[in-house]
């Protein structure tokens, strides 16, 4: 689907401390709403280049609202973010400009076509004339819209219009992308088609954010996960230390046949600890501890031989949402000792002041507190064009600069479609 696009890298600086480039650095990361919503608190995390992060959790947990601090349209309360080594603020407009950002919902110009959208977008993000008309034909080829280029966005399906915003993401060949939910909704061929569309993009060595729910989405694509539970990042790590949290040896098998009987030779055998039917047909075994797992699996595979049963699968007990839900378990069972949790000890108060220290004066933090309202309330206004664009603008810059972009883009519609057809 990518093979025709070329990406061109960029440098990334490095972490001096460990010799790592990193694309996100969050230190203390937090956002309150109006001074009555906490929707980030105090969050740490360092993403790779070239990585594959996962942003998981429950509806309501923070995630978007980290990707737009991460993207600058979010002013932090507290704490601190770098993308590429650079603070990134509302006035970062360069480095917003290495990033592509798929934005939840259904929010576009319904009256666009795909073609002229992209070109918006391109306009937007500051590129030239034959900057973004260079790419618009592969990007939508690569989507499989080119067929579409010149319908109406209202009259696409939502699947399509997904597919059009992960295209407008990419139009500035970003370094970064930050996509939201990018397969809710999507029909089971959509969903496919957009898990495949991330793998390629890890092939070309791009760094992707990807905020999900879906559990099984993060496992398939990514390389590191992030559990967010009302606003606090809970665990940070590798997709395999994530599943060793719950690593045991239990195994569940789906089967046909006389299950009974089957049951019956499971509470013989000594090796069996317990066993669990989870449903008729799926029973979880459990293991002794102290021997060999590869052992007793062989012999519970030669029970299921000599068994009137048929085996139609088998599953590790220890899989992503065991360990997503223990994570979270484990998370509430602290308690309040979730308080201590981030706090640094007195002698590492000092070393650690460079990195906690605030942006703004507690006296400039007071001036901007109505500030801060005024501008979350402006940016929830937004559409996704805007927001993939600055944000830094105000809403009457943006509503001016928005109708203009549009006359224009209608004036010149047709003759941006003959263009691209020679392209």
């Amino acid at each position: 689907m990518l093979k025709n696009l070329v990406f061109r890298k960029k440098p990334v600086e490095t972490s001096p401390q460990e010799g790592k480039a990193y694309a996100v650095q969050a230190t203390n990361l937090t956002k309150i709403y109006q001074r009555r919503s906490i929707a980030v608190n105090s969050i740490n995390l360092e993403i790779p280049q070239g990585a594959i992060f996962g942003l998981v959790g429950p509806n309501g947990a923070g995630k978007s609202t980290t990707l737009r601090l991460i993207l600058g349209l979010h002013h932090p309360t507290a704490g601190d973010v770098k993308v590429f080594g650079e603070h990134m603020s509302l006035y970062t407009g360069y480095l917003r400009r290495r990033i592509g950002y798929l934005a939840q919902g259904d929010h576009y110009p319904r009256g666009m076509t795909p073609i002229n959208y992209l070109a918006l977008v391109g306009k937007l993000r500051g590129m030239s004339r034959m900057e973004y008309q260079s790419r618009l034909s592969s990007l939508l080829h690569a989507v499989d819209l080119l067929g579409s280029a010149s319908t109406r966005i209202g009259n696409l399906s939502a699947g399509m219009i997904t597919r059009m915003a992960i295209a407008a993401s990419m139009i500035n060949d970003p370094d970064l992308l930050l996509w939201d939910e990018p397969t809710a909704g999507l029909d089971p061929t959509g969903r496919k088609y957009a898990l495949d569309l991330i793998q390629e993009l890890k092939n070309q060595g791009k760094t992707m954010i990807i905020s999900t729910h879906l559990l099984p989405d993060a496992d398939n694509v990514c390389d590191y996960i992030g559990v967010l539970n009302q606003g606090k990042v809970v665990f940070s790590g590798s997709v395999l230390e994530m599943k060793q949290f719950v690593r045991e040896n239990v195994v569940d098998l789906g089967l046909a046949g006389d299950v009974k009987e089957f049951l019956e030779t499971l509470s013989a055998d000594p090796q069996i600890i317990r066993w669990e039917r989870l449903s008729p047909d799926v029973i979880r075994v459990n293991f002794s501890d102290n021997k060999n797992f590869s052992q007793q699996l062989n012999r519970l595979m030669d029970l299921v031989c000599r068994s009137s049963v048929e085996l139609l699968s088998i599953r590790s007990g220890g899989e992503i949402e065991d360990a997503f839900l223990k994570r979270l378990e484990a998370d509430r069972a602290k308690g309040f000792s979730r308080v201590f949790e981030d706090q640094p000890s007195l002698q590492n108060q000092e070393s650690r002041s460079t990195i906690t220290k605030p942006a703004y004066s507690p006296a400039e933090e007071q001036v901007n507190g109505a500030h801060d309202v005024a501008e979350e309330q402006a940016n929830g206004a937004h559409d996704v064009a805007e927001e993939q664009a600055n944000g830094a603008h105000d809403v009457a810059e943006e509503q001016v600069n928005g109708a203009h972009d549009v006359a224009e883009e209608r004036g010149n519609g047709t003759h941006d479609v003959a263009e691209e057809q020679k392209v």
